[in-house]
């Protein structure tokens, strides 16, 4: 590497760095407070960040945080990746992967069409339904990341996020008394509660809560909703194509590829893993550097945004994202007790 670009990377590096080391800072007080109060830790990294906002408005933070926001998110987002394995998916046969492909899917098609009934961009609709019909928290990241850039689509984002981290928890308590309620077995518990709950860390409290077996049911279905965030990354980048920007937020006139960067190491990790030649331990580290990557990331999204912008957006939003959680509920409900 020549002199000047050794020059301009280190200069990038110190430009960068504040704004990169706050939002570690942050994400790791968020990590504290999450473990010390057993709460969502997304929740706190939100909270956290937009208490010190001022580091992004101007100042040397600010071209860090807004690296963190964007680029750390990525890779975050790929590195789920590594959660997932083509054989998980088939061990559990046709039927989950029916259940899971339905309920993704109509969540999905009926948040946009009831967004856009409700006054709001159908890419809204995109946005919280993929959150609650996929992985919650690390859904709504993702698919921000992959979606046209639009002044308000950051207040959106951390709307989806707060509101789905608060419902994925509600779920966690709920929905084994649901379960009971409706008298499913072990397995049909289980694909209930990882077809339903929202973020893997909910998931993995309600079902290993109620026994193994529903426990692993339910990771392994969870998990298989993970895997469904590819094709609708995919779709989120065609959408983004033909508005002409998206998620590399290209200002120089040209289309974003079809698929960004992060979506296809998601899927090279995730084939890689299901080569089983990843070592556990290298798993182990791939999941927790993604979530630390995510928790950052979501960080620094905190610090950009103001929570006056967050207490404008009205009831109507809650409306619909608790709309989005009862529909997916009710919908796996019927397929488990009298579509399979």
């Amino acid at each position: 590497m020549s002199l000047p670009k050794i020059d301009a990377l280190r200069g990038r590096s110190e430009t960068l760095f504040p704004g990169v080391l706050m939002s570690i800072v942050v994400a790791a007080a968020a990590t504290f407070l999450s473990e010390h109060y057993h709460a969502p830790v997304m929740l706190f990294a939100l909270l956290l960040g937009m208490s010190v906002n001022f580091l992004a408005v101007e100042g040397k933070c600010k071209p860090g945080i807004e690296f963190t926001a964007r680029e750390v998110l990525r890779a975050g987002v790929a590195l789920l990746g590594m959660r997932i394995t083509f054989s998980q998916i088939a061990a559990l046969g046709w039927h989950p992967v029916l259940l899971v492909l339905a309920s993704v899917v109509l969540t999905i098609v009926v948040s946009m069409l009831v967004a856009r009934a409700m006054g709001f961009q159908t890419l809204f609709g995109l946005l919280t339904g993929g959150a609650t019909a996929i992985c919650g928290a690390s859904a709504a990241l993702a698919l921000s990341a992959s979606l046209p850039a639009h002044p308000g689509k950051e207040r959106a984002t951390l709307f989806t996020v707060i509101g789905v981290s608060a419902l994925s928890t509600i779920a966690m308590v709920l929905y084994p008394m649901v379960v009971r309620w409706f008298g499913l077995d072990a397995t049909q518990a289980g694909m209930f509660l990882g077809a339903t709950i929202h973020d893997v860390a909910q998931v993995v409290g309600a079902g290993y809560g109620m026994s193994q077996e529903t426990g692993d049911t339910a990771t392994v279905v969870k998990l298989m909703r993970v895997g469904m965030l590819l094709p609708v990354i995919v779709c989120a980048a065609m959408i983004s194509r033909a508005h002409g920007g998206g998620a590399g937020d290209q200002q120089d006139g040209k289309r974003p590829p079809l698929l960004p960067w992060f979506a296809v190491g998601f899927l090279l990790l995730a084939a890689v893993n299901s080569t089983g030649w990843v070592p556990v331990p290298v798993q182990g580290f791939a999941n927790e550097l993604s979530r630390w990557c995510l928790v950052i990331a979501i960080s620094a999204l905190g610090m950009k945004t103001q929570l006056k912008e967050i207490a404008t957006v009205g009831i109507k939003p809650i409306v619909l994202m608790v709309g989005e959680t009862v529909f997916l509920a009710g919908l796996v409900l019927i397929m488990l007790r009298w579509g399979m």
